[in-house]
């Protein structure tokens, strides 16, 4: 696989990630309490931004963005605030994991912009969460 190769699959995955992490959020945005449905909301402004960026990023590389599903399984029930509030984090440690493959796939502009992306889904994770981790966005943590 050539390196571009290498940078449009990595891309097409972060895209489809930020595809689901705009879902979820309209998930979380309906079950999140009052006092962090303003931070609901930016996140999910950040996630469809991104979302949009990523759609032209794989048209330069050469391919077809991949499209949005019309839904996405949710990791686990969100009846409550509490489970919106670990969806949320959920979302945005998914989102870091294929950010960081497109760090590794790519040079330049892109993989200083998915280190950027990836920076900021591991600040809103651990907003999310109250606590952080040490190496966001690499599977081996989990």
């Amino acid at each position: 696989m050539t390196e571009r190769e290498t940078a449009l699959a990595a891309a097409q995955a972060a895209l489809a990630a930020e595809h689901a992490a705009v879902y979820g959020y309209g998930v979380v945005g309906g079950r999140i309490g009052a006092g962090r449905r303003a931070e609901a909301t930016a996140a999910h402004g950040a996630h469809r931004a991104r979302r949009d960026a990523l759609r032209r990023t794989v048209r330069d590389l050469g391919g077809e963005p991949v499209a949005a599903a019309a839904g996405y399984a949710l990791p686990f029930p969100v009846p409550d605030t509490a489970a919106a509030v670990r969806l949320a984090a959920a979302l945005e440690d998914g989102v870091a994991g294929v950010y960081s493959d497109l760090v590794r796939a790519s040079t330049g502009p892109l993989r200083r912009d998915a280190a950027a992306a990836l920076r900021e889904a591991a600040v809103r994770a651990v907003r999310w969460r109250g606590s952080d981790v040490t190496f966001p966005g690499l599977a081996e943590r989990v």
